[in-house]
């Protein structure tokens, strides 16, 4: 699964200013004009004196596959979150929209809590977002119509603090079809366009999953979740209420998630007998970008050697929702490994907001 031409071309930006307006604008398009006027402030930081504007204007790699400018605008939003300066409250709510007045408060925040920011920059941003979840479960309907038997064993690399690995515990309404416990608190309801996904077989079943991080995120430490939250743009609402809803899950039984290596955990997970009558997949969302070139080659390759091996009674399949940076989309794209036709083969099944506002299906 590799990243389109084009995706690694605008993710490899090194120009700031480019890769500034190029995520100022991502945020614009889906629905976060406050959290795009926080970022294109960076460029007011980047000039000052403080030691986050420094590091920020010494910045090794790349800005934007790194995803610089939403580590410290998670940052910015942790301030709010836990009281320690309200004033961005009035960009959220927009009730502050001129950007010189939002660069002259982000920097006199910086100069003020510069200490306090500057570790944001460590790491990436652990953006889990359960609306996502609509196109991954889209793609596993999907995937139910071809396999012998739809029992699927699930695990996902990148998984944060596990969020989406809660998928089986999630209600969906997918255009006309639903799946998932309908008690569930989470509702994963939105804007379907295009046909609906294939409704869930009788014997659909998801019977276990399982995800892994770098450095996963426990949602049951209130200061864990607290910053995970810092990450959800705040002038998206849906978003905050679905963290929420993810947090009192993982309350009532945390999600199953190990810390390792992508690469490692795949090649684990792949490692272990497979079961007939139930089909391994992988899946991930929003995180093939921040790995390094050798990890990605090294998955890939697990993949294909192992669908090599695959079979109808013991099928592997690869589910993943990744951004194409030219339209802001999201894409779900799956592959399918059975000793049948079409072995292996990429499929594009849909696009989608890059938080799951709106799905569009695209698959006969």
């Amino acid at each position: 699964m590799e990243m389109a031409a084009g995706t690694a071309g605008i993710m490899g930006l090194e120009d700031f200013t480019a890769a500034l307006e190029w995520q100022a604008r991502h945020a614009e398009e889906n629905g976060a004009p406050a959290t795009g006027r926080v970022i294109r402030a960076l460029a007011g930081v980047r000039a000052s004196d403080t030691a986050t504007g420094q590091r920020i204007a010494n910045w090794p790699g790349l800005t934007l596959k790194d995803a610089m400018p939403l580590r410290i605008a998670g940052g910015f939003h942790h301030l709010l979150l836990t009281g320690a300066d309200a004033r961005l409250a009035a960009v959220y709510s927009g009730a502050i929209t001129d950007q010189a007045q939002v660069d002259a408060l982000v920097l006199d925040l910086t100069h003020r809590f510069d200490a306090r920011l500057l570790p944001w920059l460590d790491g990436p941003p652990q953006t889990n977002e359960a609306g996502r979840s609509a196109s991954i479960m889209a793609g596993l309907l999907w995937l139910a119509q071809r396999v012998r038997a739809p029992r699927f064993e699930l695990f996902e690399i990148g998984a944060s603090a596990g969020v989406n690995t809660m998928i089986d515990r999630y209600f969906f309404r997918l255009g006309d079809t639903e799946v998932g416990p309908p008690q569930s608190p989470m509702r994963i309801v939105p804007d379907w366009r295009g046909a609906s996904p294939p409704a869930p077989p009788a014997d659909f079943a998801i019977t276990g999953v399982k995800g892994c991080d770098i450095a996963p995120i426990n949602l049951a430490d209130p200061e864990a979740a607290l910053r995970l939250k810092a990450y959800v743009w705040p002038d998206a609402g849906e978003r905050m209420a679905r963290i929420d809803a993810a947090i009192a899950l993982a309350g009532a039984q945390p999600p199953d998630l190990v810390a390792a290596d992508a690469g490692d955990f795949a090649a684990a997970m792949l490692a272990r007998p497979a079961e007939p009558g139930t089909a391994r997949v992988m899946f991930h969302s929003i995180m093939w970008q921040y790995l390094p070139a050798a990890t990605q080659q090294r998955i890939t390759a697990l993949f294909e050697a192992a669908g090599a091996q695959a079979t109808p009674d013991t099928p592997l399949g690869w589910i993943a929702l990744e951004t194409d940076p030219a339209t802001f989309r999201h894409e779900l794209r799956v592959r399918l490994w059975d000793g049948n036709a079409h072995h292996g083969e990429e499929q594009l099944l849909t696009h989608a907001h890059p938080h799951g506002a709106w799905v569009e299906w695209l698959a006969d």
